[in-house]
């Protein structure tokens, strides 16, 4: 298998906590950066190593941040992050392409708990939060958006509260994923447990999907027209039921929750003869309670041939299990049409049964080719790139 590759930089230690309740564009158009900055603290070693396959190494390419959640690379190729905890969007550029964010620029403020953000075609941001989605737009000088515009309001605000965001491939759509109130139930609002789908102004809502718990991951891949998305299943089922799962999403598609769970599995509480019936299948399974969240499609060309156009996933963690499982970043091979078996690629992040350093929650190709994760519970951007076997 080779020697393993690992960095050590720098993060924290953590209790093991709560489970989170929680494309292509134009051509570029140039965006200045903000002169108005948080300069980046020094890197240090972390409590552990992140292991990762030969040839790979990971680093920290920014730190200090606040519950950092989903990434969203924007027209000016720089590396923008929803830093959920300090209720604003941040921009991390690297313009002398050393691997290290040269500053954190705070491109937008006083949002509350941003989840999620895509860019549009026009160079506005679209913002996910618990209530609404808001449009930034009009940048100044120094690249902060100086309008906000509520485009989409009175989401509802209970149970799973993150709003993930993302445009399809030729901007005509918006398409939000809204989670479950609770872990199994009836819901009286027709969008939870769903992805809805809305015009770029905000008009023209429409479910989408339903029968997704929790989708927090949504994105498409690249050269199709493929909605592919996490689901985190139902808890209180012991250790290993029901599996993660990760579909590719059609309009109008029933993903069964809460009567069947990955496709084939008859909830005990909600579900009945025949629930499974006519309930869309998942293109992956996962080990139950990993929670994954965001995933890619590797882009870029810093990887090995082998993984181009893979899809990595970060799974956030376990709460209700008795033995931890995920807190790591995962690879499911493809081939075609066909999605191979999942791998772990990073890991490292649990450290036993009631301690990890830290929680991924997105991953993204960046415009230079590197794999970039958010990690909320450390508050660190991490970078990983290829540099060969030795």
């Amino acid at each position: 298998m080779g020697v393993w590759l690992v960095i050590f930089l720098g993060a924290c230690t953590l209790r093991i906590g709560s489970r989170d309740q929680l494309p292509d564009q134009p051509a570029p158009t140039t965006i200045p950066l903000a002169v108005t900055t948080e300069p980046v603290q020094s890197l240090a070693p972390p409590k552990n190593p992140i292991a990762l396959p030969p040839g790979f190494a990971i680093s920290v390419f920014a730190q200090g941040l606040r519950n950092p959640r989903m990434l969203a690379v924007g027209l000016d190729g720089q590396l923008y992050v929803a830093e959920r905890g300090a209720n604003r969007i941040v921009r991390l550029p690297d313009v002398d392409g050393d691997g290290l964010a040269d500053q954190v620029e705070m491109v937008a403020g006083d949002l509350n708990s941003p989840s999620s953000l895509a860019f549009y075609q026009d160079g506005s941001l679209y913002v996910g939060l618990t209530a609404s989605i808001v449009r930034l737009s009009d940048l100044d000088t120094n690249g902060v958006f100086q309008q906000r515009e509520k485009i989409i309001d009175g989401l509802p605000t209970q149970g799973h509260h993150t709003r993930t965001v993302l445009f399809s491939l030729d901007g005509s759509s918006l398409f939000v994923s809204i989670g479950s109130s609770c872990n199994v139930c009836d819901e009286d609002d027709p969008r939870r447990a769903a992805i809805v789908r809305y015009n770029p102004d905000g008009s023209g809502e429409q479910v989408y999907a339903s029968g997704l718990r929790n989708a927090v991951g949504i994105t498409f891949r690249p050269g199709t027209d493929e909605l592919w998305a996490t689901n985190n299943g139902r808890d209180m089922l012991g250790d290993d039921l029901p599996p993660e799962t990760i579909y590719r999403v059609i309009s109008g598609g029933d993903y069964g929750w809460p009567r069947c769970h990955a496709g084939r599995i008859v909830d005990p509480d909600f579900g009945a003869d025949q629930a499974c019936e006519g309930i869309e299948q998942p293109v992956v399974e996962i080990q139950a309670h990993s929670a994954p969240l965001g995933l890619t499609f590797y882009t870029g060309d810093r990887f090995p041939a082998d993984y181009q156009g893979d899809l990595f996933v970060a799974l956030h963690g376990s709460w209700n299990r008795s033995v931890p499982t995920g807190y790591k970043v995962v690879r499911v091979p493809m081939d075609g049409a066909a999605a191979g078996p999942v791998q772990d690629f990073a890991t490292g992040w649990l450290v036993d049964a009631e301690n990890s350093w830290g929680r991924p929650v997105d991953v993204i190709t960046g415009a230079d080719g590197a794999l970039y994760i958010s990690d909320d519970g450390a508050g660190i951007i991490y970078r990983v790139d290829y540099l060969g076997t030795q």
